[in-house]
Parts: C-alpha cells; structure tokens; sequence
C-alpha cells in the first residue's frame, strides 16, 4: 500500500508547474479529505458539486462589508479549493473519472469567481468612488465585467493552455490534457443525433474552448503541426530540441500560476477584508494583464525560436 508521501507526490503534475502554496498547504490537506471521502464512499461529482457551493456562498459573504462576514468568505473560498483539489484526487484514488465530472470541474471554478464578482459589484455600487461623493452605480459593473470576462477569463484560459503544452514536451500526451479544436470539434459531429445532450453540451463547449486558446497562439500552432508533421510523437524529438523548448517554457510557469487561482483568492481576501475590492478589480486590468502579456510574447517567441530550428 501506498504511503501518504507516495501518494502525495503521485498526485503533482510536475516540480515544474506545481505551485508551492498548492504542494504544501492545497495538496496535502485535499488528499486527506480525499482519503476521508474513498472511506467513506463518496462519488467524486458530489464533492465537485460541493465545492460550487461553497463558493457562491463565499461571494455572498464577500457581499458584506464587516469582517466576520469577510473572515467566513474566505474560509468559505478555501474550503471550495479543497474540495476542488479533492475531487481530482478522489477521482484517481478510486478509478472514478466520468465526463459530468470533467463538466463540473471545469464549471466549479468559472461559478465562484462569477458569484465572487457580482457580489463586490453589489457591495460598492451604493458606495462612493474614493477621494468623491460619487456612487460607483453602473460603474463598478463596468469595471466588474471588464475585469472578468475580458481579462481574468482569457489569463486563466491561457495559463492553463501553456501548462498542458509545458506537460505535453515533459511527459508527452500521456502527461498532458493538450487537446485541440479539431480532435474535439470531430468528437461532437460524431455523437448521435437525438440524446447525449450532456455530451453534446461539453463537447461543444470544450471545442471552441480549445479553439480560443489556439486563435491566440499563431506561432505555437505552427510549430505544432511542423513537429507533427517532422516527427510522429514528441518522444521522437531530439533531446536537445525538447530541452530547449522547456528551458524556455519552465520560467513562464511562475506567471501561469501567478494568473490562475491562489495569486488571485488572496487579493480578494486582502482588499475585502481592507473594504476596497474595486482595488483588485483593477490589479486584474493593470498587473495580471502585464504579466498576461509578457507571458503571451515570451511564448510566442519561444515557438519561433525552436521553429526556426527545425
């Protein structure tokens, strides 16, 4: 039987894309949960499912402008990432892995941070802009939906894409979740007409995901298809070829973490629990777009870089 250590390290993707806050504060406690949970015979999409719960219930709490209502917020907001680093482990632990459960736990995290929004929208709009005796009003919705669908949606989206393509070259496809639009855009067209609706729905959805991720990488797409066409697997390339694709991926993983869960949940902790959200709202329109783009043009110049060497 496997140690706790054993298991523990079994569940990283990789030393080169785990954060430190997730390998030794996230991890950790979400496997013992996970552990609990397998005792216990608890399905992988329940607790999925539970952590959406937990957190729209902290973007209520986060509505409120007191600080016991802030403190369970938080609480609130940790346990949902708990529970999200649970449900993958759970799901490997027990052999558990079904489509519904890939659909919510893409889901989960876009309804927190949803929930999260609209309540900091609703908690400044009665109040004044700093330094006025202006309401914020439709404005901060302004600044919400700005903040949220044009810039935090797109970072976290193209984060994870240069995670998967930084797993795909360590590991291979085995390693990596790297799909692409016309793989899963074919899985669609190929499900029955009448049923499948759930399918349908995902699938659906995941392809013109994938598609999204690939319209903003012109130079990686077409290093991918002049490797796939040089060499039949990444196995295959040339050890030197390959390292130096991940030399030069590997500092851009800071960034990808940087722009997707904990780097974010702390500002919100913080600036909520100072009473000034509308700050983190604009640290996603200035910083996180700054480190959005380096990271865009770092990458970018790295496909050139090995594509020129092919």
């Amino acid at each position: 039987m496997s140690s706790f250590k054993e298991m523990l390290h079994a569940s990283f993707k990789s030393q080169d894309t785990e954060e430190w806050l997730d390998v030794y504060f996230t991890r950790p406690i979400g496997l013992v949960f996970a552990l609990i949970w397998k005792q216990l015979g608890v399905h992988p999409n329940t607790i999925t499912i539970l952590s959406i719960f937990l957190g729209v219930a902290a973007g209520w709490m986060f509505y409120y402008t007191d600080l016991w209502h802030n403190i369970a917020g938080i609480l609130l907001l940790m346990f949902a990432n708990f529970c999200d680093s649970t449900d993958g482990q759970l799901a490997r632990l027990t052999g558990q892995k079904t489509l519904i459960g890939r659909m919510l736990d893409g889901f989960s995290g876009d309804v927190w941070f949803f929930a999260i929004y609209v309540a900091i929208a609703l908690r400044l709009q009665g109040q004044d802009m700093p330094g006025t005796d202006v309401h914020w009003g439709i404005w901060i919705w302004a600044l919400a939906i700005l903040s949220g669908f044009l810039c935090h949606s797109p970072q976290s989206s193209l984060s994870d894409y240069y995670r998967q393509i930084h797993l795909f070259f360590l590991k291979g496809k085995e390693g990596s979740e790297l799909d692409n639009y016309a793989s899963q855009r074919k899985i669609y067209e190929e499900l029955p007409k009448k049923g499948a609706v759930m399918s349908k729905l995902f699938y659906y959805n995941y392809a013109n995901y994938c598609k999204s991720q690939e319209h903003r990488t012109p130079a990686f797409q077409q290093l991918s298809k002049a490797l796939k066409a040089k060499y039949s697997n990444v196995g295959e390339m040339p050890a030197a070829l390959r390292e130096e694709f991940l030399n030069g991926s590997r500092p851009l993983m800071k960034y990808t973490n940087i722009l997707t869960f904990n780097t974010r949940a702390i500002c919100i902790y913080v600036t909520c629990l100072l009473n000034c959200p509308w700050i983190y709202l604009l640290i996603e329109i200035t910083v996180m777009n700054i480190l959005y783009i380096y990271m865009h043009k770092k990458h970018e110049n790295l496909c050139k870089r090995i594509m020129a060497k092919l």
